[in-house]
């Protein structure tokens, strides 16, 4: 099944309960595999991490607006998910180096003067796996010092759809790769 991608103009908060199997299907009606993005609030408790390194020192995640990628993948393995996420990441850097921006990317995190501007995390369903990143636009409230697309002058709706774009370019190609070769016996 292709992937489909979206861009959702209706502002909403993530807390982490978003990242669960069907999300994006019962909440904006997108089916089969999908990568969507919006914007919101975030403040994900530590109750409500999936990431067993920030859940055992009781950290949390926070930030007075981001884009919020949300990737639902089915029939993918969770190591498939996190080299989808990394992909995910890079192409996020990609689009601000093309607008002239000097980010660096240090495994799913992405950093711009030494200070983070994303959070980003994979974990698997008994269904499917399942993406979360967050970029900042306001990182105000970020337990670590961080900057956001507000500061550096890029335009959040612009950059998301650029992404997406480039994303699902590179999964339909991904696709057509295994589709085309000869098996080998």
């Amino acid at each position: 099944m292709n992937l489909s991608t979206k861009y959702s103009d209706q502002p909403r908060a993530y807390t982490g309960v978003e990242l669960r199997p069907h999300f994006i299907l019962s909440e904006l009606k997108v089916q089969g595999p999908a990568l969507v993005a919006f914007v919101g609030s975030c403040r994900v408790e530590t109750e409500h991490l999936v990431d067993w390194e920030d859940r055992l020192v009781n950290d949390r995640i926070e930030a007075a607006q981001m884009v919020h990628f949300l990737g639902e993948f089915f029939g993918m393995g969770l190591r498939e998910g996190v080299f989808a996420q990394r992909l995910l990441m890079a192409i996020m850097g990609e689009v601000l180096r093309e607008k002239g921006i000097d980010v660096r990317r240090s495994g799913d995190d992405l950093f711009i003067q030494n200070r983070k501007l994303s959070v980003s995390i994979v974990t698997a369903s008994p269904v499917s796996v399942l993406l979360h990143a967050g970029i900042n636009i306001d990182p105000a409230g970020a337990p670590v010092p961080a900057i956001g697309l507000g500061e550096i002058g890029i335009d959040p709706v612009e950059w998301t759809q650029a992404v997406l774009a480039k994303f699902l370019e590179e999964y339909s190609s991904v696709d057509w790769a295994c589709a085309k070769v000869r098996p080998v016996i």
